[in-house]
Order: structure tokens, then sequence, then C-alpha cells
């Protein structure tokens, strides 16, 4: 499956996987709700709302960077957190300079309840409707939609 947005001349394309070797797996992103309420982040130096995620470190399983990432960005104490998908993107973004095919590990939380937020993020919002204003509009509302389509938060 494959979702093609257009930006300007950029092309930018999501593509969804069943399995994909691990050490390819550089992302981990997060869609997460709360009391029925997604839960979306507001990073201290953008306007825009964004799933919790990030980049893999150095020694962790891709599950063990969504975990964190969800507790580091949202404050998360208790959840359950269960994988969705592979995803990758092609096409230069705010994290791909090059525009090659990055892969990354898309997963599904449901958060029972919040602690401090530790990493750059200012706020969570949490909202009944999806945002208009996405840090990543070419690439979230994708894996959202991907995400529904096999059963998760809806």
């Amino acid at each position: 499956r494959e979702s093609v947005k257009i930006r300007g001349h950029f092309m930018v394309a999501v593509k969804f996987y069943e399995d994909v070797k691990d050490e390819l797996l550089r992302f981990a992103v997060v869609i997460a709700k709360h009391d029925g309420k997604w839960v979306f982040c507001k990073h201290k130096e953008r306007e825009t709302l964004e799933f919790p995620g990030g980049h893999r470190e150095t020694g962790e399983t891709i599950a063990e960077t969504a975990k964190r990432e969800l507790m580091e960005e949202t404050g998360a104490v208790k959840f359950e957190i269960r994988p969705i998908c592979v995803y990758s993107v092609t096409g230069k973004t705010r994290v791909n300079e090059t525009g090659e095919e990055s892969f990354g590990g898309l997963f599904y939380a449901e958060i029972t309840s919040f602690g401090e937020i530790h990493s750059e993020m200012e706020k969570i919002v949490l909202c009944d409707a999806l945002p208009e204003n996405w840090t990543y509009p070419e690439i979230q509302p994708a894996l959202l939609k991907e995400a529904e389509r096999r059963g998760f938060g809806v």
C-alpha cells in the first residue's frame, strides 16, 4: 500500500509493509489515545501538532524506541502499546534530507495516566477531531489512515 502527496515540486511517498529487516527501522511513531481523544504533541519551536515519536537509539529495539518516545514526549506513565506495521517515507522531509527511503515502526497506544514531559515538547494536546496543522502533513495523516484501516484507533 502506498500514499503519495505532492508538495510544491517535491513528492513524498508513504508505503506500508508487514515485515522489514529490523536493522532498517530508524524511527518509531506512536498513534495514541487517552479517554477516546487523540494525543498530539506540540514542539517548543513549532506551532504544529504531531504524533509522539522519534529516532531509534543505539541498542534499542524499535518497540523500546516507541515506548521511550511515548513516555518522553507525552509524559505517559501507564499505557498499553502494540505494533501496527512498518512504514517507509521516500522524499525529502525535515528529518530526511537525502530523500531516500527510510523505514519506521508504527505503533498504537492507549494511555491511562500522564506524568511530566521530559523532551523538546512544550505540551500535549488532547483532540476529539484531527488537527489541520500537522507537523508532517504528507506523512502523519497517511499513517493514521493505515492504522484505522487495520482496526487501530477507530
